[in-house]
């Protein structure tokens, strides 16, 4: 009898703090499911849980894993995990954002060959990067590491300014959007199932995403408050979508009960069918105190939607002011309202910026150039360790 083969393709492990609804765990869930399954296996740990999330990913040969780490550094955990990395011995350990570094030291230490470390946005608790902490911890962690990923320029600087990464250790690129799933209603805005509103009758304004701190939908709910209080005609046209689960949806939802509101807006809670959201939408936004390169703003410009955001992180990089979107400053209710507004009482305008967002999208977005890219550094990675 033949022994069995041992499986040739190199092990990529994810690593990442929870596996949930959120736009990184969305780009790993992009990149298993569209990397040619002939070139890697992938397996994802996650710190603490993994959720119903893992139901994105197409492909059944995904091991998942979760240690279910309490708050705090793990330090207690590094057997665990080197434990874990002796077992699986993956070729590339690619762990993500500041909560999931730390596993860093002991994939060093289990003789993992290619340990490559994803910056993928800003935390609420360190919005401009300055905490010195948190510089400090990945400076530590920085001998272990030997690739870097950044998801935007400002990330990027970040690393090289902050963190000391010599420049040759980076590589700066942008998320991928699946622009067949995420693309205009041939019609324009076509209804989204259980929504109140009209698209045909109603010109609507929406966020997706996940409804904490740093997302700051309370900006837009203001936004949209003062909207209407300058421009009361506006009352029998102008609606508000905001769809996510998290501590801000109550909040939200308070405030506008409190304003006499409550009737045109409509917050459904976590939803599946973003792609079906974003075809019912005349504009989105995304008010975020802190973004990386996000995953939202790729699919409602796919979608052939206007983006109002916030200036800050990567959303300047993929908003092009007055071309496909308006950039306000974070917590500018004054300013977000005024671009609703703008784009609301000038639809054709809103409806170019649009068309302009979704052909930059397909231009220099698109899912096949970012797991190319991908694809190219962990093979060059894989070279330089020898593999």
């Amino acid at each position: 009898m033949r022994p069995v083969q041992a499986d040739p393709r190199p092990l990529v492990l994810h690593v990442m703090y929870r596996f949930d609804t959120g736009g990184l765990e969305n780009g790993v869930v992009n990149l298993i499911n569209q990397m040619s399954p002939g070139a890697y296996r992938h397996a994802v740990l996650a710190l603490t849980e993994v959720t119903d999330f893992r139901q994105r990913v197409q492909r059944d040969d995904v091991e998942f894993i979760a240690l279910h780490k309490p708050p705090g550094h793990g330090f207690w955990l590094y057997p665990q995990l080197y434990q874990l990395f002796r077992r699986l011995r993956p070729a590339i350990v690619h762990s993500r954002n500041l909560a999931a570094l730390e596993v860093q030291l002991p994939a060093w230490a289990a003789g993992v060959p290619v340990r490559i470390h994803g910056e993928h946005g800003r935390d609420v608790s360190d919005l401009d990067g300055s905490n010195r902490a948190h510089q400090r911890v990945r400076r530590f962690y920085r001998p272990f590491v030997n690739h870097y990923i950044a998801l935007s320029r400002d990330l990027a600087e970040y690393l090289k300014l902050a963190v000391h990464v010599p420049e040759r250790r980076i590589s700066q690129l942008y998320n991928g959007v699946d622009t067949e799933r995420f693309q205009p209603a041939p019609a324009g805005p076509s209804p989204v199932r259980g929504c109140p509103f009209d698209p045909a009758q109603h010109w609507m304004v929406g966020t997706v995403g996940r409804m904490a701190t740093v997302k700051d939908q309370l900006m837009l709910a203001r936004a949209f408050v003062l909207a209407l209080r300058q421009a009361p005609v506006l009352r029998q046209r102008l609606r508000l979508v905001m769809v996510g689960e998290g501590p801000l949806r109550a909040q939200a939802q308070s405030l506008l009960n409190e304003e006499g509101v409550a009737d045109l807006a409509w917050l459904p809670g976590e939803r599946q069918d973003v792609a079906d959201i974003m075809r019912g939408l005349h504009c989105f936004a995304l008010p975020s105190l802190a973004e990386g390169i996000s995953n939202t703003i790729l699919e409602a410009m796919a979608s052939g939607l206007p983006v109002l955001a916030t200036a800050v992180g990567g959303s300047a990089d993929l908003v092009q002011q007055d071309v496909t979107g308006l950039l306000v400053p974070a917590t500018d209710e004054r300013a977000m309202a005024a671009a609703i507004l703008s784009l609301a009482g000038q639809p054709l305008l809103a409806a170019s910026m649009g068309r302009a967002g979704r052909a930059r999208v397909q231009a220099s977005f698109s899912l096949a150039a970012m797991v190319s890219t991908y694809q190219g550094i962990y093979a060059q990675e894989l070279l330089g360790q020898g593999q």
